[in-house]
């Protein structure tokens, strides 16, 4: 009996200590177009690191964006701080982490990051 009130206690105190967040990391090519670029020699440098974020909240499942337009404001912000405008520069490795927290069912925070590198061709 008092190893099932330690381990009740243990328990407890581990449930007590944990994060109520859920966190995922996606890695594709986004970018589905006929540009093809060949990264084999010395073309290149990798100038600067982007990321944009948005997120939403729910109450009850209720409210908030759905998935996709969350991803949408975030790829724009993100697109927002690379400036490719001047000069010869991509976006590379461009990866979507995704970020549940709360207490749910009552309230959740979904939060979508997005971040590359920005490389910029010298030849």
């Amino acid at each position: 009996m008092k190893k099932i009130g330690i381990y009740s206690v243990l328990f407890l105190f581990t449930a007590f200590l944990s994060s109520c967040g859920i966190g995922t990391a996606l890695v594709t090519n986004h970018n589905q177009n006929a540009t093809e670029v060949h990264l084999s020699g010395n073309n290149f440098k990798v100038i600067d690191q982007v990321s944009g974020s948005s997120e939403t909240s729910y109450i009850l499942a209720i409210g908030g964006k759905n998935k996709r337009q969350l991803y949408e404001n975030a790829y724009s912000a993100m697109m927002k701080k690379a400036n490719l405008l001047n000069g010869s520069k991509a976006v590379i490795n461009v990866m979507t982490e995704e970020h549940f927290g709360g207490f749910a069912p009552f309230f959740v925070r979904r939060t979508i990051t997005v971040s590359a590198h920005v490389v910029e061709f010298t030849r």
